[in-house]
């Protein structure tokens, strides 16, 4: 290993010792005895006695929460189940139904176009990793404002406008799945953390000065990291998100006539480029032209 953490060209130490042999610590199928998860035997203490989400967590970061966290995120994947065929990610699936697709194609599609820097879980690592570093500058002394306006400083591609991620919205501005997550949250018992307190009162300053808003994505984040969730495995729980919605309209549009979302004529079709030109003559007929 070089001083950089590099590995030298002919160090292959890494691979010959996972050479023929698969080490994992969550768990596996002993066949015969039992197929554990993170030390659970699944089909005795998983299976009937915890609830997907719940599972879904223990799978994807090594923690069994409580029901009441797993029913809030449930909560919180039907805000991206929308059966609307003209979200982005929704219209892979209706064109995958079209064309007859299978359901799996379709969703795995579905969530790939979901995986965005601008929305769906694609934003939820930065949105998560924003809202955490807010937190420690706040708790040293950084009020909302200063906060905002740095955020709103940094450096940004040539053309774009100031934003924040987790405080912005493709289309429209507000985002009404906030508010529907907050009563879930009030009526399982949550009690607002310091990330989300801080969320809010940067949504309050986004609002009042710059006509933006908290998302869901940043909500999100925020919720969880006062949950102990790092940036890295909320993408990783949220990585299905839209599914339920894709599986929506893909369904829609396998049941109607094959071929039949959004068909266009030519003449549809607004033309803007060059003006027709002769094509150029046949290859044959250039090679029996004498040469000048």
């Amino acid at each position: 290993m070089s001083s950089n953490g590099s590995r030298a060209a002919d160090d292959t130490r890494l691979w010959d010792e996972a050479r023929g042999v698969i080490r994992s610590r969550k768990g596996g199928w002993v066949i015969g005895e039992a197929v554990y998860n993170h030390g659970y035997s699944m089909m005795e203490e998983l299976v009937g006695q915890r609830s997907f989400f719940q599972v879904l967590v223990l799978n994807t970061v090594g923690r069994l929460p409580e029901r009441r966290l797993a029913e809030w995120l449930e909560a919180s994947f039907i805000c991206l189940s929308w059966p609307d065929a003209r979200i982005w990610c929704n219209q892979i699936g209706t064109l995958t139904g079209a064309l007859r697709g299978s359901p799996v194609a379709a969703v795995a599609a579905g969530c790939l176009a979901a995986d965005s820097r601008m929305y769906g879980p694609g934003v939820l690592e930065a949105a998560g990793r924003f809202i955490q570093q807010a937190q420690q500058r706040a708790a040293a002394g950084e009020s909302a404002e200063q906060l905002v306006a740095t955020a709103l400083a940094a450096p940004r591609p040539p053309g774009t406008r100031p934003v924040i991620v987790g405080y912005a919205r493709p289309i429209a501005r507000g985002d009404e799945r906030v508010e529907a997550m907050e009563r879930v949250g009030q009526a399982l018992g949550f009690e607002r953390g310091p990330h989300l307190d801080l969320a809010l009162r940067l949504d309050t300053v986004l609002a009042r000065d710059h006509a933006e808003g908290i998302n869901l994505a940043g909500y999100v984040a925020a919720f969880l990291a006062d949950q102990g969730f790092q940036p890295t495995e909320i993408y990783r729980l949220y990585s299905a998100w839209v599914m339920s919605g894709v599986q929506a309209c893909y369904a829609e549009a396998r049941e109607r006539p094959a071929e039949g979302f959004l068909p266009l004529r030519c003449t549809d079709i607004h033309y803007q480029g060059p003006a027709p030109r002769p094509l150029p003559p046949r290859a044959e007929e250039a090679a029996d032209r004498p040469a000048p």
